[in-house]
């Protein structure tokens, strides 16, 4: 990979792989990051930083104000780990099975998925996966409990930005219909587009140099401990899925509060 021998998506497919992630496991679902910051422009410039995200912070970072309010409520909780109110930065995850199948949810299977886990409908449609925009805005900056990531298909597969299945998604509280997702302005409506620009975001110069900060948080030493505190990338204990010994813990109602906070919820992929 440092001798670009491989691109950076084949690079990523194989850290996820690595750390346990599969396309047979929603809850433990390859995940990508988030690499531009721009949709809002009519083209996309990528040789200007100001075009890409913070790949050294987590998503819960990306702004000054979100950072200075996950800090806060981190310091603010006792550490208690067998408790939901764990001291953490986060108490949502970037992977979950719900976010992936809310990605994908005009395909199937992941539309029965979705509605299995919706208690068998969609979501209100407001909450719906919509808009690459306002989802980026609402994961860097305006929703507090919303710090996802991104999965694979956003860099290879358009169809999933189409709702060519003509499933009846509901309206929006200003009237929008739901039907295809919403594309920046940059992609001219063409889900192929979006897809090319996107993959040359990825493997562009500007990604591959600082790559390496985002792996450190997902898969590396920067995804647990002190240095994790320190990167404001620390989340809910029940999320560390290999640090949490279910054998040991006897009581039933307490083993299947667990596990159902980490399925619901997500994992962290294991470190590599």
């Amino acid at each position: 990979w440092q001798k670009r021998e491989i691109s950076n998506f084949d690079y990523l497919m194989y850290l996820n792989t690595l750390a346990g992630r599969s396309y047979n496991d929603y809850m433990q679902y390859p995940v990508f990051p988030w690499v531009l910051a721009d949709y809002h422009s009519e083209t996309l410039n990528l040789t200007n930083p100001h075009t890409f995200r913070d790949l050294s912070k987590p998503m819960g970072a990306q702004t000054v104000e979100r950072k200075r309010k996950f800090i806060q409520r981190y310091n603010e909780v006792e550490k208690s780990e067998g408790d939901l109110s764990a001291q953490c930065h986060y108490c949502t995850h970037y992977s979950s099975a719900i976010i992936v199948a809310s990605y994908l949810v005009r395909m199937e299977p992941f539309t029965q998925t979705f509605c299995s886990l919706q208690g068998g409908s969609f979501d209100v449609a407001d909450r719906m996966f919509h808009s690459v925009k306002s989802t980026w805005e609402s994961a860097s900056r305006d929703n507090m409990s919303d710090v996802r990531e991104l999965i694979p298909e956003f860099f290879y597969l358009p169809e999933f930005l189409t709702n060519a299945n003509h499933f009846e998604l509901g309206c929006m509280q200003d009237g929008t219909v739901l039907g295809d997702v919403q594309l920046p302005p940059w992609a001219d409506g063409d889900p192929h587009k979006f897809i090319l620009l996107h993959r040359q975001a990825l493997e562009s110069d500007y990604v591959s140099a600082r790559l390496h900060h985002w792996i450190d948080l997902i898969f590396g030493h920067k995804q647990h401990g002190s240095a994790a505190v320190e990167a404001v990338n620390t989340y809910h204990p029940y999320f560390y899925g290999d640090k949490m010994d279910l054998n040991n813990i006897k009581d039933p109602l307490i083993k299947s509060t667990i596990l159902g906070f980490i399925s619901n919820f997500g994992q962290i992929p294991k470190q590599v």
